[in-house]
């Protein structure tokens, strides 16, 4: 399978081919998102023209993506980036290598202090990003280790909430909500 890698421009994920994926050292979640009934029938893309912000959480889908530790925990694309890479680079990176989408990274959502769930319990920031999905693929690096879904905002909001504490990812998800309902893009 062919590996691909974001070049971003002005917050949009343009694919080319890499050798592998990359591992990082800071931290960070995208929450993918479309608007229902958006989507052409020519490779499932957004008709962007059509994408007009949403009324209501009603018109939004959320994709999530299984962990590769506990498959029945579903949750945001995440990792970290590098020194050579900004962290909306770092947010296409991960959502085309987890969830194999691609889209435009809008405006932080905030930052959020969790504790790790790996035996060393260390406390760390992560930074939010929405990223408005514009295209999905067949194929991508982790799709034999995950699985993906598009679902309604509550369903998200309840996998947030059975993934334990990831309080803060259902904090973001409501923050990304707001936003888009109350027509305020980049805040």
């Amino acid at each position: 399978m062919e590996l691909m890698k974001m070049h971003h421009h002005h917050h949009v994920c343009v694919v080319a081919p890499v050798e592998a994926a990359r591992t990082g050292r800071h931290l960070q979640r995208c929450i993918p998102y479309r608007f229902k009934n958006k989507i052409n029938g020519r490779n499932g893309n957004i008709d962007e023209a059509a994408a007009a912000a949403a009324r209501s959480e009603d018109e939004l889908e959320i994709l999530v993506i299984s962990s590769k530790k506990t498959p029945q925990i579903m949750m945001f694309p995440k990792g970290g980036w590098e020194s050579d890479e900004s962290v909306e680079e770092a947010a296409c990176r991960e959502s085309l290598e987890e969830a194999g989408v691609v889209g435009n990274v809008e405006g932080e959502l905030g930052r959020w202090v969790f504790r790790s769930k790996s035996r060393d319990d260390k406390y760390h920031e992560g930074l939010m990003f929405p990223l408005q999905v514009t295209h999905q693929l067949d194929l991508w690096p982790e799709k034999p280790l995950r699985s993906r879904q598009w679902m309604p905002v509550a369903d998200a909001r309840q996998a947030c909430t059975a993934a334990g504490s990831y309080f803060w990812m259902r904090e973001a998800l409501d923050k990304l909500v707001h936003r888009l309902i109350t027509h305020h893009p980049l805040t």
